[in-house]
């Protein structure tokens, strides 16, 4: 079965780029996953981040983002899927199977700690690699010089303990599949301004990292391990 979607998403990713972003509306989504944790957090986040890369790069992402699970063959329909939350995350063996075809199929999972989320996403993602950790970005990884520049690496957008912000990455033969952004709070940048009332200049920053993803996500090409 695995192997049948695999193909299935391949061919789904060929086509994508074949066709070009400015004909094709692609959808991404947002990941459901069980343990407790609020996955649905930052309701309004990433509608936002869509209208700003379809309005500032020039992409056609469908408007709504769609909602996966994450033991879910629907997985394979989204060349990007977007996690979040404060809590626990529990990943079945089914969730962990079909997790690590979709990033080992070409799939790309953008992890972001909502505050909170660290010591589980830091667990369950051990299940889906078990021979790698998280590897930490160096400022001058691509995924932070693509529509926008990040010299300094990832943007810090919300205080919680006072650490600096950080990006990090897992990889599968060399390209990044995983992002998980930490001490940041992109989410919370991407929300509309009535809900953290965020200074305009920071949810603007925000969202340029967010679109940087988006871009990477879309043209990348294979990447070394910092």
């Amino acid at each position: 079965m695995l192997k049948r979607l695999f193909t299935i998403f391949i061919f789904g990713l060929v086509t994508f780029f074949a066709v070009g972003q400015q004909n094709t509306t692609v959808k991404i989504a947002l990941l459901k996953y069980s343990g407790g944790g609020d996955w649905y957090a930052n309701p309004t986040s990433l509608p936002n981040l869509i209208e700003f890369c379809n309005n500032t790069l020039n992409t056609n992402i469908y408007p709504e983002p769609a909602t996966v699970e994450v033991g879910s063959p629907e997985i394979f329909n989204y060349p990007l899927v977007h996690m979040t939350g404060h809590g626990n995350v529990l990943f079945s063996d089914r969730d962990v199977e079909m997790l690590r075809a979709y990033l080992m199929g070409g799939g790309f999972l953008h992890i972001d700690d909502n505050y909170g989320l660290d010591p589980y996403i830091r667990r369950e993602m051990k299940k889906v690699f078990p021979d790698q950790e998280f590897v930490e970005l160096s400022p001058d990884h691509p995924i932070y010089h693509q529509a926008f520049d990040f010299d300094q690496g990832l943007p810090k957008i919300h205080e919680h303990d006072g650490k600096p912000a950080q990006g990090f990455g897992l990889f599968f033969e060399d390209r990044l599949v995983v992002f998980y952004t930490y001490e940041c709070d992109l989410g919370d940048g991407w929300e509309s301004y009535a809900v953290h009332k965020d200074p305009e200049h920071v949810r603007l920053l925000a969202l340029k990292m967010g679109a940087n993803i988006i871009s990477y996500v879309f043209d990348r090409e294979d990447d070394p391990i910092p």
